[in-house]
């Protein structure tokens, strides 16, 4: 079916039946919504005044664990960092505030596990170890969460404001990154003489893999653009460009390998033949299932474990051990055992001190790591298992909710999909879920309320809604 000049853009004759009428006229965007969007983003990234640590020597644990340095976990922000992530707070609130009844539509499309964990969360002070750091966490969360409805609440719309908003960001940060590595490759680069860390470029993240994790979500945001035909194309091969530059030489296997799996998972849902479509969503079902299993193999949970890892390992290069992360999701699974119900509070693990029960690392494996290093184990930790039981329930949803778009806007549910897909994987070796300080969590939440304001534009499209 051909699709009349309202379209903003030409799309193809495959995709063309399952796209809604979008206005050729692009909807006028807030200066201060894109400009509130950039610090939230980049704050996120970028270290306050370009503070970024000069390596140092590692002890053998730090080298196989590929820590850069004793990184440790912020408690407290400056004078500037309040200051700016109270600007924030009050944009999302006045937003919010003054959008009652448009917030009301729009949460009741919302996925609502993510409203129920940051409860969760806000509950946890009254149990935490750390009652004023699980504070401060909730404050930053509950900021990114409310500027992410208001980025949704102004973008009402725009079904494409999200990615139209974050692909300049991230191209931005991504050859800001090539340029800081070439021009000042000592604060830049790693100079660790560790085989998994020389060379390896964190750019203008503090890690390796943090550049990875940016990197891998830079090419889904450009490779999407290109094949829905959202951007000039030469923009984006420019950025696709970029983001593999950057994901190769940070060095980050399991970026690479998430990069990887997500480019091809979006180049099917895009690019598969009409017979195929209709088994796309057993299709990622399946996916949902390899993934699941993989997790609970690595945490060792599944017997058989090593058969099970051995392919993998050889794809991304790490031992059984997964560079170290076994030894350190042994003493996590240790404290869980001893709060496993509600854990000991959102985000008050990790707090470099002497009386922390984090501390057991540096006792028994001489090095901090910071982080578990898996995601699904880290809100566990924090949470307990009713964390873990919401984390699935958002993860679910999150899909089913990205199956229901993709089912009648093609290209905008391939996107949400893909980046979903990339933090599953991502998340198996990184605690990036529900993590306050990391930008992926920014990135994830921005999605997770632009799919609510995509399900209410269909609704008002006239497009069937499928529960």
């Amino acid at each position: 079916m051909a699709v009349r000049g309202r379209m903003a853009v030409t799309q193809r004759p495959m995709a063309a039946a399952a796209q809604p009428r979008v206005a050729a006229r692009r909807p006028r965007t807030s200066t201060l919504l894109v400009v509130f969007m950039w610090i939230l983003v980049v704050f996120t990234i970028v270290p306050e005044g370009f503070n970024y640590p000069r390596s140092i020597p590692l002890t053998p644990g730090q080298q196989l664990l590929n820590q850069p340095t004793m990184l440790v976990m912020p408690s407290e922000g400056s004078p500037l960092s309040r200051a700016i992530w109270l600007a924030l707070l009050a944009f999302g609130v006045a937003v919010v505030a003054s959008k009652v009844g448009a917030t009301r539509k729009l949460l009741k499309r919302a996925n609502p596990w993510i409203l129920v964990f940051f409860g969760l969360a806000i509950a946890s002070v009254v149990w935490s170890i750390e009652p004023l750091i699980t504070f401060r966490r909730c404050i930053r969360s509950g900021t990114i969460i409310l500027d992410s409805l208001a980025f949704a609440l102004l973008a009402r719309d725009d079904p494409r404001m999200m990615q139209r908003t974050l692909r300049p960001i991230f191209l931005v940060i991504l050859v800001g990154s090539i340029i800081f590595c070439l021009v000042n490759p000592e604060l830049a680069i790693e100079q660790s003489a560790a085989t998994e860390l020389a060379g390896a470029w964190h750019g203008l993240s503090l890690q390796k893999n943090g550049l990875g994790s940016l990197a891998a979500v830079g090419l889904i945001l450009w490779l999407h653009a290109w094949l829905s035909g959202e951007a000039n194309r030469l923009l984006a091969l420019v950025g696709m460009l970029a983001a593999v530059i950057c994901v190769v030489e940070s060095r980050s296997s399991t970026s690479i390998m998430a990069a990887a799996f997500a480019a091809i998972l979006l180049v099917m849902l895009l690019r598969s033949p009409a017979g195929l479509r209709r088994y796309l969503p057993y299709l990622i079902g399946a996916f949902v299932v390899v993934l699941l299993t993989y997790s609970l193999a690595v945490l060792n949970l599944l017997p058989g474990s090593g058969t099970l890892l051995s392919p993998i390992t050889a794809i991304t290069g790490k031992d059984l051990t997964f560079s170290g992360r076994t030894a350190i999701w042994e003493i996590i699974n240790r404290n869980i055992a001893l709060h496993p119900l509600l854990g000991t509070g959102y985000g008050a693990y990790w707090v470099q001190k002497p009386d922390s029960p984090s501390m057991e690392h540096l006792v028994r494996l001489y090095f901090y790591p910071t982080e578990s290093h898996n995601g699904y184990l880290d809100v566990i930790n924090d949470l307990g298992y009713v964390g873990g039981f919401l984390l699935i329930g958002y993860l679910i949803t999150y899909v089913r909710q990205g199956l229901r778009i993709f089912r009648q806007y093609r290209p905008q549910g391939a996107l949400f999909l893909a980046l979903i897909f990339e933090q599953f994987i991502a998340n198996l070796s990184e605690a990036r879920w529900w993590n306050s300080l990391t930008n992926e969590f920014v990135i994830m939440t921005i999605a997770t309320f632009a799919m609510a304001n995509v399900l209410l534009y269909l609704q008002r499209q006239g497009q069937p809604q499928r529960r």
